[in-house]
């Protein structure tokens, strides 16, 4: 092995690289070499790979066949250390980067590219001035690393740098393996649950009954797709309503909420996943959606265009393993909870997280007379800032028993409503107050927030217009912030795990799906089995790395299957 090497992808496919001493400068001479490819593959004992971004040169690397065990993603690294110097928002180019430490004018971020099914690499395309020499890029690594000793906790900033490094690896051999999926049966489900398509690509026949009769319940012509007009009609009707989410519908009485709601749920799957999307994503049996590590401000992960991170349970039928081969779909167990244990260091809450049964059924005989939901209700209020009405009370009883885990979520609170900035466990950082990103993840409840497909009764969804000046709606964010956040930095070192322990064993076995707490293996069926421990063993592994010696499991509730709708 010989350490670290740093690499750059020049226009017309070569490359300079270096290796790399402890203190990120060079330690011989750089080298140019006419193919990428080569260069890379011609060193197979590189423990690290220094690069600038990720998303740019892997995806030409995977394509020549050629896989690396580490990198160092600098565009990645920018990003978080930028937030940690309470830079939110900057701009986080290598080039952005290097024109900082000489004081220079900082060019802005290229546009960000829309999402082309198919589409190759963009690495040779132009960059809008973003070149920069490659004695830059060291310059930037080198000063990446002072920075990260200079964070709060060094040690624990360089492992999620490394984390994010490794999740955008595992995001790009995603994109190339892609999710098995079944054409046929996606154009039978949606035959089936939307009905024939008309000529002329008109709406479906279910869709257009349904339409008819939101029109007739209103005794006039109306288009359910257009919330303004579904509102007039209701006020003509003498009802007022202020929104046409399904929560403010059902309160109503009027013959046109059910087939309005009916509607709503079928123009969202004709829309978000019908045979358009079928059309431009899915080729050759394959959903390839370009994944977006770190996409939003929590870490979450999010997809440049296709909805991966949301499709719904009825299409799920269409995502089929290959012949011979298995799907092992892992979701991990009340993992916010648990990562909520772990990083507030609460004895009880650590003993009632260290068993691998329902957390929820242990907290209740533990704090609530066996009363299961009011369990959930009250750890999942401390988490999202539900302290109103009976979550008051289930909060004073939570509090009561596990005192440190409620005050380390109040003490975020109490900072975001300061205008202070809060961390993840290991450093990630809250956008400042007047931060764009607190648009994302509020920590609001389900029945304030707009439908959208994928959202499960009682969750916790985005809001738009959040008000960044509302001290009680930020504290609700930085309270759900370093839980959640927390939460992505444990599953990316659970991907990393993952990655390199399906990797030693030599099998064939594939990651081809990741949306916060799941994973989906695609492996022959002889390799589930050992699948299946390695995704256990990867969860044990990455809560040790992140959090360090707790009694604290993440255990998974797994499942081996042909096909993912036979999951759940």
């Amino acid at each position: 092995m010989t350490g670290r090497w740093a690499l750059d992808a020049r226009e017309g496919g070569g490359a300079q690289l270096v290796p790399l001493g402890p203190d990120g400068l060079p330690a011989g001479p750089v080298l140019t070499e006419p193919d990428l490819v080569e260069a890379v593959r011609s060193r197979p004992g590189v423990l690290r790979w220094v690069w600038r971004s990720t998303a740019a040169v892997y995806p030409v690397l995977l394509a020549a066949g050629v896989r690396v065990e580490r990198c160092y993603d600098i565009e990645c690294a920018e990003l978080l250390l930028l937030g940690h110097e309470g830079r939110f928002g900057e701009p986080r180019s290598a080039a952005a980067a290097w024109a900082r430490l000489r004081d220079a004018p900082v060019p802005p971020d290229p546009p960000p590219r829309s999402a082309e099914p198919g589409a190759q690499s963009a690495l040779f395309e132009p960059q809008s001035g973003q070149d920069l020499p490659f004695e830059a890029l060291l310059e930037v690594y080198a000063g990446q690393l002072r920075r990260h000793g200079r964070t709060e906790h060094p040690d624990r900033m360089r492992l999620l740098t490394a984390a994010e490094s490794a999740g955008a690896l595992v995001a790009a051999e995603m994109n190339r393996a892609g999710l098995p999926w079944r054409a046929d049966v996606h154009r039978e489900v949606l035959d089936e649950v939307l009905g024939e398509r008309y000529a002329g690509g008109g709406e479906p026949r279910k869709l257009a009954e349904a339409a008819k009769e939101v029109s007739a319940a209103f005794g006039r012509r109306v288009r359910p797709e257009l919330p303004a007009d579904v509102v007039k009609a209701f006020a003509q009707a003498g009802i007022r309503v202020r929104s046409t989410r399904r929560w403010e519908l059902e309160r109503l009485g009027h013959p046109a909420v059910e087939p309005l709601i009916r509607y709503k749920k079928l123009y969202r799957l004709w829309t978000a996943h019908g045979w358009g999307w079928l059309s431009d994503w899915v080729r050759g049996g394959r959903f390839r959606p370009e994944y977006q590590p770190g996409g939003a401000v929590s870490g979450r992960w999010t997809t440049n265009g296709g909805g991966a991170l949301q499709i719904p349970k009825v299409i799920r039928r269409a995502v089929v393993a290959d012949e011979g081969w298995r799907l092992v779909v892992a979701d991990a167990d009340q993992m916010e909870p648990r990562v909520l244990a772990a990083i507030s260091r609460d004895p009880g809450l650590m003993e009632v997280a260290g068993h691998e049964g329902d957390l929820y059924t242990a907290l209740s005989d533990r704090a609530f007379h066996g009363d299961r939901d009011h369990a959930k209700l009250a750890l999942l209020g401390a988490v999202y800032g539900q302290t109103s009405g009976d979550g008051l009370k289930n909060l004073a009883a939570l509090r009561r028993r596990f005192p440190r885990a409620v005050a380390y979520v109040d003490d975020a609170a109490k900072a975001g409503e300061e205008g202070r900035l809060v961390r993840t466990w290991l450093g990630r950082t809250s956008p400042p107050a007047a931060g764009a990103g607190e648009q994302e993840e509020a920590g609001i409840p389900q029945e304030s927030a707009p439908d959208a497909p994928g959202e499960g009764a009682g969750g916790y969804g985005y809001v738009p217009g959040y008000a960044s000046s509302d001290a009680r709606a930020r504290g609700r964010f930085t309270r759900n912030f370093v839980v959640q956040g927390s939460a992505a930095d444990w599953a990316l070192l659970l991907l990393a795990a993952l990655r390199q322990a399906l990797a030693a064993g030599r099998m064939r076995a594939e990651l081809v799906f990741f949306q916060h707490d799941e994973v989906i293996v695609h492996c022959p069926a002889g390799e589930a089995a050992a699948v299946v421990e390695a995704i256990r063993a990867a969860g044990e592994l990455a809560g040790r790395t992140a959090f360090g010696d707790t009694p604290v499991r993440f255990p998974f509730t797994t499942a081996v299957v042909e096909r993912y709708s036979d999951a759940k």
